[in-house]
C-alpha cells in the first residue's frame, strides 16, 4: 500500500474550517501533518484554540497546531463574528482544549516539514495567505519542496463576498496572495465560483443531528449560526455554502471539478475598489480555454454541486477516528 501523502492545513478556524478538518479526519487519503492558523474568520490565537477543540472532539490531539500571522502585511485583519459567531465556532462554547499550540511559528513549521518531506508535502490554505507568503520568504526554494498547493479563495466570474470584486481570504491580504500565486508551484484555486454552488441545507443539518455522534451533533449545532448569516445576508433562506470543505475535498482528490482551466491569474493589490480582486484570464472560455501564455493557476470554476451529500455522508457514516501514536 502506498504511504499516505502529508497535508498541512493552513486555516482561520471558523465554522467551515471546522467542517473541512472533520471531513479530512473522517477518512481522506492523506495524513494531516500539522495545522497552522492565521487571522481571518477570527484572530490567529483563537483559531488555534478552535482547531485544538475540533481535534480533541475527533480524538486527534497528536496533530500539532501552530499559531501564525496575527495581522496581514498592511495591518489588522477584519474578523467575522457576524458570520462565525463570537467564539468562531457558531457560539457552541466547546470546552477549552487540554492541549496547547506548538511554540513553533506557523511559517517556520511549514518550512521545516517541507524540508523534511521534499516533494511529498501538500498545502491546503483555507484562510488568508499570510503564512504561506511568509514561508516563501523564509525558504525561496519552497515551491520545489512542495508537491501541490490548494487554496480556497478568490472570485473570478462570481461577485466577491468582502467587496463587490473581492473574496474575503484574498482581500484580507492581497499582497500575500499575489506572492503565493506567483511563486511558481502547482496551485489549484477554489473560488466562490465553485463554492457558492455547493450548498448545505436544513435536510443535511437534520441528518447530522439524527446521527447523534459527538462530531455530528457539533456540526449540526454550528450550522445554526451559519444558516442565520446566510439567511439574513445572502440567500434569504436557510442554506450555506461549502467553502473550505469543498477545497479540502478537491485537495485530496475526492471531488473532480467539472471545469478547471489552467489560466494566468493575479491579484489586484491597488488601493481602489478592485483591491483584492482575483484577476484570472478566462477570456478563452468561449473556445475551450486553449493554452495561454503565463498560465499559472488551475482555477476551479464549476463542480457537480453534489458535494454536500458527500460531506454529510463522510461525517455521518465514517467510524470515529482513532488516535495514532505521536
Amino acid at each position: 500500500m502506498a504511504p499516505k501523502q502529508t497535508l498541512i492545513v493552513d486555516c482561520d478556524t471558523g465554522i467551515d474550517d471546522a467542517l473541512a478538518l472533520l471531513y479530512l479526519l473522517g477518512g481522506s487519503g492523506v495524513e494531516i501533518g500539522a495545522v497552522t492558523t492565521v487571522s481571518g474568520n477570527t484572530d490567529a490565537e483563537t483559531a488555534a484554540l478552535n482547531t485544538l477543540r475540533v481535534l480533541e472532539l475527533a480524538r486527534r490531539t497528536d496533530i500539532p497546531v501552530s499559531v501564525g500571522a496575527r495581522s496581514n502585511w498592511c495591518g489588522d485583519v477584519p474578523l467575522a463574528p457576524h458570520v462565525h459567531g463570537s467564539d468562531g465556532l457558531g457560539n457552541t462554547d466547546l470546552p477549552a482544549p487540554t492541549t496547547a499550540p506548538s511554540p513553533e511559528p506557523a511559517a517556520e513549521l511549514i518550512v521545516r516539514l517541507a524540508r523534511r518531506n521534499p516533494g511529498a508535502l501538500r498545502l491546503l490554505a483555507i484562510g488568508p495567505l499570510t503564512n504561506l507568503a511568509t514561508a516563501l520568504l523564509l525558504e525561496p526554494d519552497l515551491p520545489e519542496l512542495v508537491e501541490h498547493v490548494t487554496i480556497m479563495g478568490g472570485a473570478v466570474r462570481h461577485p466577491g463576498n468582502a467587496t463587490p470584486a473581492a473574496e474575503a481570504n484574498i482581500h484580507n491580504d492581497p499582497e500575500a496572495a499575489r506572492i503565493v500565486l506567483r511563486a511558481g508551484w502547482p496551485v489549484t484555486l477554489v473560488p466562490l465560483d465553485a463554492t457558492m454552488g455547493e450548498l448545505l441545507t436544513e435536510q443535511h443539518q437534520r441528518r447530522l443531528a439524527e446521527r447523534g455522534s459527538p462530531t455530528t451533533l457539533f456540526t449540526s449545532s454550528i450550522l445554526d449560526q451559519y444558516f442565520d448569516f446566510y439567511e439574513r445576508d445572502i440567500f434569504g433562506e436557510r442554506r450555506a455554502a461549502c467553502h473550505d470543505p469543498l477545497a479540502a475535498a478537491i485537495a485530496v482528490g475526492d471531488v473532480a471539478p467539472v471545469l478547471a482551466p489552467v489560466v494566468a491569474t493575479d491579484v489586484d493589490t491597488g488601493d481602489g475598489p478592485g483591491r483584492g480582486a482575483t484577476v484570472a484570464d478566462v477570456r478563452g472560455q468561449y473556445r475551450g480555454f486553449p493554452e495561454q501564455q503565463g498560465a499559472n493557476v488551475r482555477v476551479v470554476l464549476e463542480t457537480e454541486r453534489t458535494f454536500p451529500d458527500l460531506l454529510v455522508d463522510r461525517l455521518c457514516g465514517a467510524p470515529e477516528p482513532t488516535r495514532r501514536a505521536a
